[in-house]
């Protein structure tokens, strides 16, 4: 009896013709002709409520639900989750499903509405954008039934709980891969630049391609075939690509919902996927006031497994970071020159000029790219109309902020360091075209 009560609802159609009923019998005091007619719809309202709950409950485990969704969701993204509901009843139904999301996402409102026909089953989708990494817990799937009458509804609770870990992103993994892969320099967002072919190596001879550069042509072999052949090169391979990400307070600021080091860790994702494909290496060392986690470069079959493994466990520690702790142990992992490309975030120049001297050390023996992360939210304060002559105040101070971030940015290229000042939602492409780049200049 109790399981009974706590499955019955009465519905908004059931009040409203209550209330109807209601105000029929207080005009019957006034208008006693008006006494029937309630007496008849408070009967019609008592029996259809009767004969309906009757037919929610005449059948058991009339309704079935089940959550399809990723096995693990990606960061920052889309994902979708399909609830799908079966009805055991022969008559057709109205299903209003409410699912418990995980406390996370902060969301209370989702209502999936559908009607399903006898014995008929109904698919319903949503999509969710989880901002932090970790474990993400489902409560109960509420599905709320009613019949044509409307009157009364029945819940069922299904599906009790399920845990989904969300991972980096990769879901934007093969678009980056296809970007790379395909054709790199005719993608949106990738600049053509000069090859050099003597940073190259060798691949073959093949038929000459109008479009082909003919300082390429093979003249030997064009003599043997009668036909113009060229020679094809390929970038060199076995080159180490190592991420090295600061887990420091600096990375905690969010933009766009993410964190720095949330994006930092999708685009460290991207860069190690394509570098394998390209058949470098890859490796991650992340770091804050120590060294917290080393992983060598390498590319064999598990290591995108590895680095996705040690980015999803990532977080923030709020220490300050040093650098005095991370070249030592740079030196002691990485003989091979290497491309090391570090993301942090300098706020000052005061601040980068405190670690110059380590990243001088670092670029002596390898390519050193420093991702330096423009604020964004201090270009829209730009954009703002002035009203008062505190507006004025705020927009110079806010262009000092901005100049000095290009400041960092030229100081540390005059000191060999490349530099990516990049907006937050662009930093994964704005990375990967870096590494195209310096591929094909052959830098390395």
């Amino acid at each position: 009896m109790k399981s009974f009560f706590r499955s019955l609802f009465l519905t908004r159609r059931f009040f409203g013709i209550g209330w109807a009923a209601v105000g029929l019998f207080v005009l019957a005091y006034l208008f006693p002709v008006l006494l029937p007619t309630a007496l008849v719809v408070l009967s019609l309202l008592v029996v259809g409520t009767l004969l309906d709950i009757v037919r929610l409950h005449s059948v058991k485990e009339g309704v079935q639900a089940a959550r399809h969704t990723f096995a693990k969701w990606s960061n920052g993204d889309e994902n979708p989750v399909t609830v799908e509901v079966r009805s055991r009843y022969p008559v057709p139904i109205s299903v209003r499903v409410l699912d418990e999301l995980p406390v996370q996402l902060q969301e209370r409102g989702l209502h999936l509405h559908r009607d399903i026909g006898p014995r008929g089953t109904a698919q319903l989708t949503y999509m969710v954008r989880p901002l932090m990494r970790g474990v993400y817990a489902y409560g109960a799937i509420n599905v709320l039934v009613r019949t044509r009458l409307g009157l009364a509804e029945r819940r069922y609770k299904q599906e009790q709980g399920r845990e989904i870990a969300v991972y980096p992103s990769y879901i934007h993994l093969r678009k980056y891969e296809l970007m790379a892969l395909a054709d790199p320099y005719s993608m949106a967002g990738v600049r053509k630049v000069r090859r050099s072919a003597q940073r190259s190596e060798f691949e073959q001879i093949r038929e000459y391609i109008p479009g082909d550069d003919r300082r390429t042509v093979n003249w030997k072999a064009t003599a043997r075939r009668a036909k113009l052949m060229v020679n094809q090169y390929q970038d060199e391979k076995a080159q180490q690509i190592v991420s090295l990400i600061d887990t420091g307070r600096t990375m905690k600021m969010p933009f766009g919902g993410l964190s720095l080091l949330d994006r930092a860790i999708n685009a460290a994702l991207v860069l190690s996927d394509i570098a394998i494909k390209k058949d470098d290496k890859a490796g991650v060392i992340t770091y804050s006031n120590v060294v917290h986690n080393v992983l060598p470069p390498a590319r064999d079959k598990g290591c995108m497994h590895r680095v996705m493994e040690l980015l999803h466990a990532q977080a923030t520690d709020f220490a300050e970071t040093d650098m005095e702790a991370l070249f030592p142990r740079v030196k002691r992992t990485i003989s091979q020159r290497s491309l090391l490309v570090m993301y942090t975030n300098y706020e000052s120049l005061s601040a980068m000029r405190r670690q110059l001297p380590y990243l001088q050390l670092l670029a002596r023996a390898h390519l050193v790219a420093v991702v330096i992360f423009r604020n964004t939210e201090l270009d829209q304060l730009l954009q703002r109309p002035d009203r008062s002559t505190m507006d004025v105040y705020v927009k110079a101070i806010t262009t000092k902020f901005i100049n000095e971030k290009e400041l960092i940015a030229k100081e540390l290229e005059r000191n060999g360091v490349l530099t990516i000042l990049t907006a937050p939602e662009q930093l994964s492409v704005n990375v990967m075209n870096k590494y195209l780049e310096i591929k094909a200049r052959g830098m390395l």
